[in-house]
């Protein structure tokens, strides 16, 4: 994977002249000079409560916050993303890591036939500038998660938006998690829809967007229909979420697939990296950066996984 240098880094008009250079170092920290994101995603303790951490195939060191953050410092990484709460809480002893904050989050125990998903906002710029400065950790971007389709998207887009905006204004980065969800979404994995949503990103002005990796309904291989969601982007680059666990050589060939064939520019990964022993996470981790940031063929990666 060729490496970018300051020159090649597409600087948002939104991005104040004083913060320019700000931006353009944590983007190249971000990607580790490659324009690709890998994203370690640390944040399902809120999303999915303890379902991801306790139980059956689950190391019991996955229990344990810190587990995160071991991998997080053990393992070669773009970004590791996660709540204010736990960066506070472990960020004293793991401060050489690249840190992005998640703004929002929500549990799973209210269910669409329930009520459509809303996820409130849960601090402010302001408050993310005072800690990254009081604490001074390498805190180089946010993230943001949208519920596209939800009745509350409105209130949803326009956190994001004006997040995004301040955002730029530090020289922060900026990631958007944006999944069609609610009532009046009949197929959350449709390819146009998901393309629609990676539209919707770069409306916003984001940096990244995370989406899922779209469903095929007529064989066409997701890779593919990858294609269209990238375009639809622009200039805001996508990455493809991990998804549940999956095995993981069929999690790197897929992997490999979405960024060769389908376009994507990276990927935000937590279940198929966290739900492991701690070496074995770290060698996950390694595999795909390998293939993210480096340009790594399937075997290569592969290699790293196993160790050798």
């Amino acid at each position: 994977m060729p490496k970018i240098t300051e020159r090649n880094v597409l600087v948002p008009l939104d991005v104040p002249r004083d913060a320019r250079d700000d931006y353009i170092q944590n983007y190249l920290k971000i990607t580790q000079n490659s324009g690709n994101l890998m994203l370690f995603a640390g944040d399902q303790k809120i999303e999915h409560l303890n379902d991801d951490f306790y139980g059956k195939g689950i190391p019991t060191d996955d229990n344990d916050p810190e587990h995160l953050f071991k991998i997080a410092a053990g393992a070669r990484i773009g970004v590791f993303a996660t709540q204010l709460g736990l960066i506070a809480r472990y960020g004293m002893d793991y401060p050489e890591l690249p840190y992005l904050v998640k703004m929002n989050s929500k549990t799973h125990l209210v269910k669409t036939e329930q009520d459509d998903p809303y996820s409130g906002q849960l601090y402010d710029m302001e408050q993310i500038i005072e800690f990254k400065e009081n604490s001074g950790l390498d805190i180089l971007g946010i993230g943001y998660t949208i519920y596209l389709g939800s009745e509350y998207e409105a209130d949803m887009l326009t956190e994001a938006a004006q997040l995004i905006y301040e955002a730029h204004r530090y020289g922060l980065i900026t990631v958007l998690w944006i999944y069609p969800r609610g009532k009046a979404v009949s197929d959350e994995k449709d390819s146009h829809l998901i393309a629609g949503a990676t539209g919707v990103g770069a409306c916003l002005n984001s940096d990244f967007v995370k989406v899922n990796s779209p469903k095929s309904k007529d064989g066409t291989d997701a890779a593919v229909l990858l294609q269209e969601a990238v375009t639809a982007a622009g200039r805001t680059k996508v990455v493809c979420a991990g998804g549940s666990s999956a095995a993981s050589d069929a999690f790197l060939k897929e992997l490999y697939k979405q960024i060769h064939v389908g376009g994507v520019c990276g990927n935000a990964t937590g279940r198929n990296i966290h739900q492991k022993p701690l070496d074995e996470a770290i060698r996950m981790c390694n595999a795909i950066y390998a293939m993210t940031v480096e340009g790594a063929d399937i075997d290569t990666a592969l290699k790293i996984l196993n160790g050798k």
